[in-house]
């Protein structure tokens, strides 16, 4: 057996239960106490319906739905999106989730005729860093933050104040935590992994299962304020090429599973009940339909004995699947399909696939088992269960963001500040005149991030929709005043008496999944920057505060700063950040993620090609001075590139082709292309390009050009057949890549020498069938060496 398998070889032991017939039921003959779960499970499958069965394998969201739905398909469990709140309000006050929850329950469980049992619903939710799509919650640093306090204990103890805000507002399942290794920081997921070290990861993911669930084997373990936790996303989410999400993993599979799947062992061993088959792909198949992944490595490699849960429509990606047909999930090993809108034609679907006999019974009932069992083990079984609101904390509204849990989330924080630079500027001093400039300082949503209220989050929602949180401006406010200082907020950077010092915050806007993906770590926001080169042109020492989601490209900003501190998306209290800055904590916060020194994004997971390696962070004490760094990046603004097209215009000397045919300044029909103006950022300053099957837009430059081709560009429905780019006499099929490029907005495509050989002055784009594309874009532009080809 492989020593990355050998914490896995101890499985989750089958217990007794003590409880008799689930609620709900009609007068059947009751289950004596000692009698173990699987005896239990044989008995409630050999009670129900075929319809009964498959509807606990369907899960739908929220808003697609209603109790009466729930009432007649008995679905075995349900989900609100990043989007979705109760009755179609995602800032919908507490009581409105317990409310639907109670609702739910009591739909789910009304008696069935005959002895047909009535199995309760679960709903499953996605609290990544507390239970925050609800109003009031406690919002915790993500991920990559709670990495660099490499804190189990308090990764534990922030499991156990979530669980418990869960419970209050009716929930019985949390999505989490995410236990990828994130190994190229292009990817828009990263900050929800803990680490690219996959030990590390694996480490703090099983606390938070831990923390979420009470410990395996103890007496706390899914009772009272626990709740089911699962890892995700099996297998590959933080290996994909270029960080794309939803993309593809590629490598021997020995090597990968020694990075990627390292983590589910220890979260198996730590008793969680469920994990979530991821969206990519290893070596070309889709996680959804990877038998030999889902059964054979997770079951029966790892001894996985829980429910393994599909991700949104996750499913319709399999070869041959839709969203409403895929029996070759259950069969590769799935277990419940995540299908928020089309829940009733999977259903028919999946019904009359028993029937036929594509899906044997005996596949069936040991998906709809594992499923009773998890149920189970939660209680949710037991003659004594009771609805959410009559629970322990359930409509416990004083637990939401309650002083106790806003305490380690603030402690937290502190943890997870990581000092890159100090010039000796840091600790700030008593008596001190502080000005705090950029826009992010007093935003709670934009050092919260994504997946806090809404699913990409967004620095439109104002500090009044975190009643009870502290933005990083209001908790240095405090501290200095406390400290015998002043503090002014000035966004701007703009003063009448000059300070003592000044702290700048700035960083990344939110966002959530492919929405953050990127071609480089370039910060294009240069706000942050502008701001240190203007203090230390005038002579004021200043303090940068970066937010961001990922290690990014800061050595202009490392030069400017006499003080930087990475503080990652602190989440909702502010004051975890002066805790650090003014000496009140010493900094113990360390890289769970390499820092670049390089922009173009190629990943790095070791010392070589890192500023600052694995495990730095620096105490207030070492001031040691920090080299000048080099500030030359070729994705700079005016780092002389060539357009092609820009603002709805081709560049002089550039013409467009359809076929043998010219069109005008890439508009026009002809030879089965029509292009046409679209409204991207103003007037018609970009074309919706139509192709008829087998068709060829081509564009060339007169004269000698040179440059790497950057462009922009949409595609709102994947190709049906091939899709050649052309560039020079190198064909690239770009094919699968346009597939991952569904329905994600504006994407940019990057072509470098690395896929191209000899002269690249044409470009021609060819498809099979018919097309459309949206282009924004396109420019030639010395790019830096390391520079990969992205799609």
């Amino acid at each position: 057996m492989k020593a990355w398998l050998l914490a896995a070889v101890a499985g989750l032991a089958v217990s007794a239960c003590a409880s008799v017939e689930p609620i709900g039921t009609a007068a059947a003959p009751a289950i004596a106490p000692e009698t173990n779960e699987d005896a239990r499970v044989a008995d409630l499958l050999a009670r129900m319906s075929l319809e009964r069965k498959v509807a606990q394998l369907i899960q739908p969201q929220i808003n697609s739905f209603t109790p009466e739905d729930m009432r007649r398909y008995r679905f075995g469990s349900y989900l609100n999106g990043g989007n979705g709140g109760p009755y179609g309000d995602e800032y919908a006050p507490a009581p409105q989730w317990l409310k639907l929850a109670d609702e739910m329950w009591d739909a789910s469980t009304a008696p069935l005729p005959g002895d047909e049992p009535a199995i309760p619903t679960i709903w499953g939710t996605d609290a990544v860093h507390g239970h925050t799509n609800v109003v009031g919650a406690t919002i915790f640093p993500h991920n990559i933050g709670l990495g660099a306090t490499g804190d189990a204990d308090l990764v534990r103890r922030i499991g156990e104040a979530t669980a418990v805000e869960i419970e209050v507002t009716g929930i019985d399942w949390n999505f989490s935590p995410t236990v990828a290794v994130a190994r190229d920081d292009r990817w828009g997921r990263a900050y929800e992994s803990y680490s690219e070290d996959p030990r590390l990861t694996a480490r703090l993911g099983a606390a938070l299962v831990e923390g979420l669930q009470g410990r395996k084997s103890s007496s706390e373990f899914l009772g009272q304020g626990r709740v089911i936790s699962t890892a995700k996303h099996f297998f590959g989410d933080g290996g994909t090429d270029q960080g794309v999400d939803q993309g593809d993993v590629n490598g021997d599979i020995d090597a990968l599973k020694a990075i990627h799947a390292a983590p589910y062992p220890a979260a198996i061993d730590a008793g969680v009940q469920s994990i979530m088959a991821s969206f990519n792909s290893v070596n070309g198949r889709k996680m959804h339909g990877h038998e030999a992944m889902l059964t054979g490595v997770l079951r029966d490699e790892m001894k996985f004995d829980g429910v393994v849960v599909g991700d949104w429509n996750g499913h319709g990606q399999v070869a041959g699947c839709t969203v409403t047909d895929c029996p070759q999930s259950l069969l590769a090993g799935l277990d419940i399909y995540m299908v928020p809108d089309d829940w009733k034609g999977l259903m028919d679907n999946l019904v009359a696939q028993v029937r036929d006999g594509t899906i044997p019974m005996a596949t069936l009932d040991t998906a709809v088992g594992r499923v009773l069992r998890m149920k189970m083990r939660a209680g949710l079984l037991d003659a004594d269960a009771r609805k959410p609101s009559a629970r322990a904390n359930g409509g416990a509204f004083d637990k939401l963001g309650s002083p106790e849990h806003r305490a380690i989330a603030r402690e937290a924080v502190a943890k997870s500040q990581v000092v890159l630079k100090n010039d000796g500027i840091l600790p700030l001093g008593s008596g001190q005149d502080i000005l705090v400039a950029g826009v992010a300082a007093d935003s709670i949503a934009q050092a919260a991030g994504g997946w806090t209220l809404t699913w990409q989050g967004g620095r439109e929602l104002t500090n009044d929709y975190f009643p009870g949180a502290t933005s990083i401006w209001s908790g240095l406010q405090q501290a200095a005043e406390a400290a015998g200082g002043t503090a002014k907020l000035s966004t701007d950077g703009s003063y009448a008496d000059k300070p003592d010092v000044a702290v700048v915050v700035f960083g990344e806007e939110p966002y959530a999944e492919f929405a953050g993906d990127r071609k480089n770590l370039v910060l294009a926001n240069e706000e942050g920057l502008e701001l240190l080169r203007k203090f230390d042109a005038e002579g004021i020492p200043a303090v940068a505060v970066f937010l961001s989601g990922r290690p990014m490209w800061m050595n202009r900003e490392l030069n400017a700063a006499d003080a930087f501190v990475a503080a990652w998306l602190p989440g909702g209290e502010g004051a975890g950040v002066a805790d650090i800055l003014f000496g009140k904590q010493e900094a113990t916060g360390r890289l769970s993620f390499s820092w670049p020194e390089g922009c173009a994004g190629t990943p790095v997971n070791d010392a070589q090609g890192a500023l600052f390696a694995l495990g730095y962070g620096r105490s207030l004490s070492d001031t040691s001075a920090l080299r000048q760094l080099d500030e030359t990046c070729g994705f700079l603004a005016g780092s002389g590139a060539t357009e092609w097209f820009v603002n709805g215009r081709l560049g002089r000397g550039i013409v467009a082709r359809a076929g043998e045919t010219d069109l005008p300044n890439l508009r026009g029909e002809a030879n089965g292309i029509v292009a046409r103006g679209i409204d991207n950022q103003r007037q018609e300053d970009a074309r919706e390009i139509t192709f008829a099957a087998v068709a060829t837009l081509s564009l060339a430059q007169s004269g000698q050009g040179g440059g790497d081709y950057r462009i922009r560009y949409a595609i709102d429905r994947r190709p049906t057949a091939p899709v050649v780019l052309r560039v020079g006499e190198t064909a690239i099929d770009i094919t699968s890549q346009l597939a991952h490029a569904e329905g994600k907005d504006w994407r940019e495509m990057i072509v470098t020498e690395q896929c191209t050989d000899g002269p690249r002055d044409s470009l021609a784009i060819s498809s099979q069938a018919p097309l459309t594309i949206r282009i924004a874009g396109i420019a030639r532009q010395d790019l830096p060496d390391d520079t990969q080809c992205s799609f």
